[in-house]
């Protein structure tokens, strides 16, 4: 029985003559994304919004009445909802600010649940609660923090490792794949209007470890062929090190994302967004370790002979006394 191989051995596909148009399609990307958080923003969940948040759908109805549910729950008293479709037409998140005083007397935000939820099926018979979630200001400043540095000295860190174990090109290229990763799934939240929350963290987190491995074995490949190949132009160089390493990439990507396509499609709406985040991750950093950290050494000056060792006049003086000068 023959393997089944994906890639055929002996490949030799010139990844870096396309280096520059998906440069400029990964830069228009990083720009699309920053724009739609800049314009858009971001639907953070409970855990970093703080507040009240109430998902609900509505059974017999094609589309939720987003406008007939803000001025209803409005009109109780306890300041303007915010309700956002997630997932399906008619699914919904309305998410509200805890009422003055909820800090000290939790007994608060518990009365102005159950009467929004009265409410709700007063007016709306087939309406079903799918959950209630709900965290203090303080709480989620300080998960946003916590976040957000849990990001940062991970890059960092990546960063700085791939540098001690390569040198500091290698390092600048890693850390370039993994802002160009990250900020193409934050994209997607942006677009999406999926809630941002600490799950989607942690997929982001997973991500950044994906990437980095994805990187690390291009990279070492390369780093082979720079002492076996000292004559050969770096593109050709590189070029040899993706092809070579490609059958393992391939491999690695399908499994992860057909499996992560099964649990999108086929897995509870709880983990929508942290499916979604690592399924565009994953794909996006098997992109990003051929068409990013690739090319990257090429305009970081890095050539055939930048990590040739330099010939002292000791070294010079042995190999006359062997004879081979």
């Amino acid at each position: 029985m023959r393997l089944l191989k994906l890639v055929p051995d002996n490949t030799n596909i010139d990844f870096l003559r396309w280096q520059w148009p998906t440069t400029i399609l990964s830069v228009a990307l990083m720009i699309a994304s920053w724009a739609l958080v800049y314009t858009n923003g971001l639907n953070y969940g409970v855990d970093f919004a703080g507040g009240q948040m109430i998902r609900v759908t509505f059974t017999k109805s094609q589309d939720a009445p987003i406008g007939a549910l803000r001025s209803e729950i409005e009109k109780l008293g306890y300041g303007e909802p915010v309700p956002q479709h997630i997932g399906k037409p008619n699914e919904v998140s309305i998410r509200m600010g805890l009422p003055p005083g909820s800090d000290k007397n939790p007994g608060l935000a518990d009365k102005m649940t159950r009467t929004v939820i009265a409410d709700l099926q007063a007016h709306h018979p087939d309406v079903r609660i799918d959950s209630v979630d709900s965290v203090s200001p303080k709480v989620s400043s300080e998960l946003g923090w916590t976040a957000f540095k849990a990001l940062g000295f991970a890059a960092i860190a990546i960063s700085i490792y791939i540098w001690f174990r390569f040198e500091w090109q290698f390092g600048v290229g890693a850390l370039v794949s993994l802002v160009h990763d990250v900020t193409l799934v934050v994209g997607l939240f942006a677009i999406t209007r999926w809630p941002f929350d600490l799950t989607t963290v942690a997929a982001i987190l997973t991500v950044l470890g994906y990437s980095l491995n994805d990187t690390i074995v291009v990279y070492d490949r390369i780093r082979e062929n720079l002492k076996k190949y000292r004559r050969m132009p770096m593109a050709a160089l590189l070029n040899l090190s993706v092809n070579e390493t490609l059958a393992r990439t391939i491999m690695v990507a399908s499994t992860m994302l057909i499996t992560l396509t099964a649990l999108l499609v086929l897995g509870p709406k709880v983990i929508q967004g942290f499916s979604a985040a690592l399924l565009v991750g994953i794909a996006v950093a098997t992109y990003s370790s051929i068409y990013a950290a690739a090319p990257m050494l090429i305009w970081l000056g890095v050539t055939s002979h930048s990590f040739v060792p330099t010939e002292t006049a000791t070294d010079r003086q042995e190999k006359i006394a062997r004879g081979e000068a």
